[in-house]
């Protein structure tokens, strides 16, 4: 029986997220991994937007923060946290959707800063008014417990290791999601719009809707990332909505395969566990980090997933050649 993309996607980051609970040690490296699945969640969107559709957004970490604030500052009101989660989501939906149609006009260098502009425009907001965010130094986010929700349905666990296993159940449900939607005919669309926007437009899809769309879809996943993380944290700080975050996040996409919701966890991977591995560097460590990720981009252009892929197809091809030279001879 021939599994489907999404059932193949479902079991692989299935497997991944049981693989890692078998595996971790400690609590600490529980925590480590619960911010490698919210950023393949955040960088799964990127993938929709970046590796279907072809654009650029310099400023999405502006969406993370949308999300993160929401679920940090709505509890506050009386409003449930997962209706605060909801609530971001909603509103970095809208924001992009507003905003979406203007600036998806633009192209290349142009759109980069354009959403570089809004994202920008989103941290200042965050660090300025401190009467509403706390400022530069953040505020505490409480009214949820991922403990608290598990024991609920009868399962027991540490505190990190409950936070690991709902991030790693949602990461693993946005992958299913974006596979299935980049098998679909929308996702037909935006791979259209990603070699034309002429040639796509001559088809009859309406690229700018499929543009807005794509924006509006990559803003709730990075908005529900943001939530889980100032939740996971129970503190946040205009950081991550700043301009380094989004160059992280478009970094982990491109490093791992931007067009591959596998490329978005193996970039997230990298960018979030590899540091910690680095630390024995000391004061080298960035530019240690730095020289691998140049190295890697170098020999691998289109991100380690798309080149290891490419890799083993044409050594399955080398041997199946190889037999067929045999009988032949």
């Amino acid at each position: 029986m021939t599994l489907g993309p999404g059932t193949r996607t479902f079991l692989v980051f299935a497997a991944l997220v049981v693989l890692g609970a078998l595996v971790f040690p400690s609590s600490f490296f529980y925590r480590v991994g619960t911010l490698v699945w919210i950023n393949t969640l955040a960088v799964t969107g990127m993938v929709v937007l970046l590796g279907y559709v072809g654009l650029v957004s310099l400023g999405h970490a502006g969406f993370f923060a949308i999300g993160a604030y929401a679920t940090a500052l709505l509890p506050q009101y009386g409003v449930p946290s997962g209706l605060a989660m909801l609530a971001g989501a909603a509103g970095a939906a809208l924001l992009a959707a507003l905003i979406g149609r203007p600036i998806l006009k633009l192209s290349g260098y142009y759109l980069a800063i354009a959403t570089l502009g809004l994202g920008m425009l989103i941290w200042m907001v965050l660090s300025k008014e401190a009467w509403l965010t706390g400022g530069p130094d953040g505020m505490t986010v409480t009214g949820f417990s991922a403990r608290n929700l598990l024991k609920s349905v009868g399962i027991t666990l540490k505190t990190a290791e409950a936070w690991y296993w709902l991030c790693g159940a949602v990461a693993t449900l946005g992958a299913v999601l974006a596979v299935n939607l980049g098998q679909s005919s929308a996702g037909r669309a935006f791979r259209a719009i990603h070699d034309s926007d002429v040639a796509a437009a001559s088809l009859g899809v309406d690229v700018a809707r499929a543009k807005s769309a794509a924006f509006v879809i990559s803003a709730v996943y990075a908005a529900v990332a943001g939530a889980l993380l100032a939740l996971a944290n129970g503190y946040i700080t205009p950081d991550a909505g700043g301009f380094m975050h989004s160059v992280e996040l478009v970094t982990m996409a491109v490093l791992g395969g931007a067009a591959s919701v596998y490329g978005a966890l193996v970039g997230a991977l990298i960018l979030t566990a590899l540091p910690q591995v680095l630390t024995v560097f000391a004061e080298y460590e960035h530019m240690v980090l730095g020289a691998i990720m140049v190295g890697t981009m170098i020999a691998m252009r289109r991100g380690l997933v798309p080149a290891l892929a490419g890799l083993l197809a044409r050594r399955r091809a080398a041997r199946r050649a190889g037999r067929l030279a045999r009988r032949v001879s």
